[in-house]
């Protein structure tokens, strides 16, 4: 596997992971700003941005090809499918964990019988069916999803949009596996034992990962935190940048 990776600034380490579709290139802003502080790497998950798709796609392999972007141990920011990648890497490589900030993130991505904090299955199903018959117009109504309310969110949509395929196209293998993966992971039992200081951020007004979804990790984590963003949906980090830095500085210092 062959992960591309941007490097900039200096300090402690960070990694920023992005979610499912999109690329590296949506941290733009916030890295730029974090750059200020820390050694900020931002990598494009296997088969988005720049990144080549690989011959397995599964959180394990992605977890531990993900560690060796650095030589030191670091701060771990994943979003949403980002976050599941970031879970495993804590659960995997402790030693290469400094802490864990998840973003919208959950343990579980759909409904289930004792799990009501997730997408109803049944919609999830719909939204793969959209997947194989035109993905670009699933892309773009996944990214409808992304965004609060009112003209923020509008804007917010309009910008997504813009940025999506900045950096090449998704490539529709990546996007398979990336949805087997939400659909079928449950991380719940592992939590207990990630031991590194965690902070899990979730936007008040997500509607692909409910806030209750956040409140679970960061009760079943040890060393977690939660801060509900108000406001905010899917993508806090767009929405609302500047709460969102000042969270991420306040937590690493």
């Amino acid at each position: 596997m062959s992960l591309y990776a941007e490097r900039l600034g200096s300090g402690p380490e960070l990694v920023l992971v992005h979610g499912w579709g999109l690329h590296g290139g949506i941290w733009a802003g916030l890295a730029q700003r974090l750059a200020q502080r820390f050694r900020v790497t931002v990598v494009d998950l296997p088969g988005h941005g720049r990144s080549s798709v690989a011959a397995r796609m599964d959180l394990d392999t992605i977890a531990d090809e993900l560690v060796e972007q650095v030589e030191q141990p670091a701060l771990w920011l994943g979003w949403s499918l980002g976050g599941l990648v970031m879970l495993m890497l804590a659960a995997r490589h402790p030693e290469r964990v400094q802490g864990l900030v998840l973003v919208d993130t959950t343990p579980k991505f759909v409904q289930g019988g004792d799990w009501a904090h997730g997408m109803a299955s049944e919609v999830f199903a719909e939204f793969a069916r959209g997947l194989e018959q035109d993905y670009r117009a699933t892309l773009l109504r996944f990214l409808s999803l992304q965004a609060g309310a009112g003209d923020a969110g509008r804007a917010l949509i309009r910008q997504l949009r813009t940025e999506l395929f900045q950096h090449g196209e998704p490539q529709l293998a990546a996007l398979r596996a990336g949805l087997a993966i939400l659909r079928d992971t449950d991380l719940r039992a592992m939590l207990a034992g990630i031991r590194a200081p965690t902070l899990v951020l979730h936007g008040s007004h997500d509607r692909l990962t409910p806030p209750a979804a956040g409140e679970f990790l960061a009760a079943q984590i040890p060393q977690a935190r939660y801060r509900l963003l108000r406001g905010a949906g899917h993508a806090p980090f767009l929405s609302d940048p500047a709460a969102f830095a000042a969270a991420l500085e306040e937590f690493a210092a």
